[in-house]
């Protein structure tokens, strides 16, 4: 199969680790974007026991990014779960030519990174809240 962008070796094995890790509390999340000239994906940086909004602050306005995150959901019945999900970070104000390389690789990551939840931002931080992560995982 044909890829646009490569996901090299040590990327795989830092999803892989993220992937395993043991977590009892908190958001922890990994950050990957695609570097256009070489046309790769990079690890930008990886955040343990973040908030959403400290998270959403991180994350560039003007460029896309795959964020793969360990979510502290809390159930109404009192339980605690850590679901993966894949953030799609894509703000509209992003160059037109790095918004189709990211889509165009989306699937791939996604495959990658073997997670089955996905949550599209479009609008930047005011959309990427803990209260809209919640209602999607918890509403679907």
């Amino acid at each position: 199969m044909s890829r646009t962008v490569d996901i090299p070796q040590e990327l795989k094995t830092s999803l892989r680790k993220f992937r395993f890790a043991r977590r009892n509390a908190g958001h922890a999340a990994l950050v990957v974007k695609i570097n256009k000239q070489k046309l790769i994906m990079e690890e930008v940086e990886q955040f343990d026991d973040i908030s959403i909004e400290d998270l959403a602050e991180e994350l560039p306005e003007n460029s896309p990014r795959y964020v793969v995150l360990s979510y502290e959901l809390n159930h109404s019945d009192g339980r605690k779960s850590f679901p993966l999900v894949l953030v799609n970070w894509a703000p509209t104000s992003s160059e037109i030519g790095l918004l189709t390389l990211h889509a165009s690789a989306f699937i791939d990551f996604q495959n990658t990174a073997d997670v089955s939840k996905v949550i599209e931002v479009r609008e930047g931080a005011e959309s990427f809240t803990k209260e809209s992560i919640d209602q999607k995982l918890l509403h679907g």
